[in-house]
This record gives structure tokens, C-alpha cells and sequence, in this order.
């Protein structure tokens, strides 16, 4: 009876240490079936700049057509949004770390964020998220074959109709004034393409640069006391402090002509440029491309935006007793925008 007891239970003492041993198993196998699931999932490192309102569209139409396209953030894909605020160093730190975390494509708004991760990674897909001038940044080699791990999208501003709607608004236009940020390759590029334009018309160029934002005031004030007007390039830095540049041109009735049309509502009185959201919209239509089909960015076109939207600041033109023409007025009415 002993023996059989014994026996009895010894089997059941078995059959419990299996039937734990089973269960860790089970438990940790489960656990790595679900961090294999989530590694599966796309990363996607998106290294923004600083914050003002052109690139936040910009990041805003990225997201917008990843959603579009069914990615969705922490179901299906893993967005790692990062802003450098300006900072070179960041820009280096998140670069490299975008590297580590071995994401499937990297993005890159504004000029000097791209030329990190390019710095970065040669084997990683990245994705040019508003550039001026790529190729002359020494981004890629050839805007319609890249060559390398780069393609995406052109925020070359339409400069001569820029040109032609600033001699619309301002009569008898003879000097314009133009500031960007020297260490800016992209607000360099458009600034020395706008000034061949104007002196091949004609018009009489007095060019200002400035280091940090921190150089609008002075900067500023010299140049419009000895210009009709002024125009400003794609520049991050200027942007950022556009409302500070109008209110120090307006108080001299100088008008600001922006290339951005996000420049426009922080204070510029007109442009026809490129919407920063549509822009948004292309980069993350390269994005989606690369994930589903394996887009390779070395033999895909730069994407150039050729439609521009004008739009025009009332309130500014009324501040400045600026009277916009009737041709202007009804065609922001029907094809752009008029802030009133």
C-alpha cells in the first residue's frame, strides 16, 4: 500500500513540475513572440530641425499621409519624432541614434537635418523633407538619378513669379533688399538665384545675412532704410523670427515678401509659395513608397512642387497703405488666400 502511495505520488509530483516547467515556457515563448511581432513592425525616425510653423506642416502632412496610407503610430509602424531645436549637436546625437535603433527610413525636414543623417548612414533609406537646392547642397549628385541612399522632396520657391507679383504690389519697384542665414545652404542657393533675377531686370540688390535669430533686430533695421521692399528666401532661422522682421520693417512702411507661405501669417504682406503642407504630403508619399515597395532612393527623382498658392495679408497691406490690385484680390479669392 506504501509502495503504491509512494508511486501515486511521485507521478503527480512529475506531472506538476512538467506542467510548470510547460507554463515558464510557455509564458517567455509567448513574450518573444510578441517583441518579434513589435520589432516587425517599420520604424520610422523623423528628425525635424526646430519648431516654427512651415516645418511643423511639413511634419504634419508626413503624418497625415502615413495615416492616409493605413500606418498608423504604435499599431502597424513606429514613428520616432525627434526636434534638434536648432541645435547642431542634436542633430548629430539623434542621427546617430536613429542609426542604432536601426529604423527602416529616416526623414529629415529642413536642410541641415538631412545633411546629419546623411552624415549618419549610407545604408539607411532617407527621405529629404523640404530642400531647396539638393544638389547644391551636396546632398545627392543628380536630382533625377540621386545615386545613393537619398531622394525626396524640392522646396524651390517660384521665384520669378515671387519677383513678378512684388512689382505688381509695389509701384515703380527699383530696390529690393534680401536676408537669409549665411550658414544656410539652402537659403543661400535661393538667395543668389533671386538676386541674378532682380539684377537681370533691372532692379538694384542689397543683400543681408545674418548668424542666429538673434541678429533680425539690427540687421533688419539697416536694411530696410535703404530699400523698397524685402524679400526672404526659404530660411528656417529667418522664419522664426518673421513676426519680430515685419514689425521692424513696418515701422519704416517697408513690405516683407516671404518665399513660404507660412512666412505670410507670421507677418509678410504677399507671395506665391509653395504650401509647407503639401510638401508634408509628397515626403511622406516617398515614405510609404519605400516601405511598401521598396522604393530605392538612389534611381527615384527629386520631386520639384511646381504649383504655387498665392496669398495675401490684407491686415498688413491696410498697415502699410498698400492697396493690392483688383487682378491679385480675385485671383486669391478663387485659387488662394487672403488674410483679412
Amino acid at each position: 500500500m506504501g509502495d503504491i502511495y509512494d508511486e501515486t505520488y511521485e507521478k503527480t509530483y512529475v506531472t506538476l513540475i512538467a506542467l510548470a516547467m510547460f507554463l515558464i515556457f510557455a509564458y517567455f515563448y509567448t513574450g518573444r513572440a510578441d517583441d518579434q511581432k513589435q520589432n516587425a513592425i517599420p520604424k520610422v525616425g523623423v528628425l525635424q530641425l526646430m519648431s516654427h510653423p512651415a516645418l511643423d506642416q511639413i511634419n504634419k502632412g508626413i503624418d497625415d499621409t502615413l495615416k492616409k496610407n493605413g500606418y498608423i503610430d504604435g499599431k502597424n509602424v513606429k514613428i520616432e519624432f525627434q526636434n534638434a531645436q536648432g541645435d547642431q549637436s542634436n542633430l548629430r546625437t539623434i542621427s546617430k541614434q536613429f542609426v542604432q535603433d536601426n529604423v527602416d527610413v529616416a526623414v529629415g525636414i529642413a536642410t541641415p537635418s538631412v545633411q546629419s543623417l546623411k552624415n549618419a548612414t549610407s545604408k539607411i533609406p532617407i527621405v529629404m523633407g523640404a530642400v531647396t537646392d539638393p544638389e547644391g547642397a551636396g546632398i545627392i549628385s543628380n536630382n533625377q538619378k540621386p545615386g545613393g541612399n537619398i531622394t525626396g522632396v524640392s522646396d524651390q520657391a517660384p521665384l520669378e513669379a515671387q519677383l513678378e507679383l512684388m512689382k505688381k504690389v509695389i509701384p515703380n519697384l527699383k530696390s529690393i533688399g534680401i536676408i537669409y542665414t549665411s550658414s544656410d545652404a539652402s537659403a543661400t542657393s535661393q538667395m543668389k538665384k533671386m538676386e541674378a533675377i532682380a539684377k537681370k531686370q533691372g532692379l538694384t540688390v542689397k543683400v543681408s545675412s545674418i548668424n542666429s535669430v538673434n541678429d533680425i533686430q539690427q540687421v533688419g533695421t539697416a536694411l530696410a532704410q535703404g530699400v523698397q521692399t524685402i524679400y526672404v528666401p526659404t530660411d528656417n532661422t529667418v522664419a522664426s523670427g518673421m513676426k519680430l522682421l515685419s514689425s521692424i520693417a513696418a515701422k519704416q512702411n517697408i513690405a516683407v515678401f516671404p518665399a513660404a507661405t507660412t512666412m505670410v501669417k507670421d507677418g509678410g504682406l504677399a507671395t506665391v509659395g509653395l504650401s509647407q503642407y503639401e510638401l508634408g504630403e509628397e515626403t511622406g508619399k516617398h515614405v510609404v513608397r519605400i516601405l511598401e515597395h521598396k522604393e530605392d532612393p538612389a534611381t527615384t527623382p527629386v520631386t520639384f512642387m511646381k504649383k504655387g498658392h498665392l496669398m495675401l495679408n490684407e491686415k498688413m497691406a491696410q498697415k502699410l497703405n498698400i492697396q493690392f490690385p483688383d487682378s491679385l484680390v480675385k485671383e486669391a479669392q478663387k485659387k488662394g488666400q487672403i488674410i483679412k
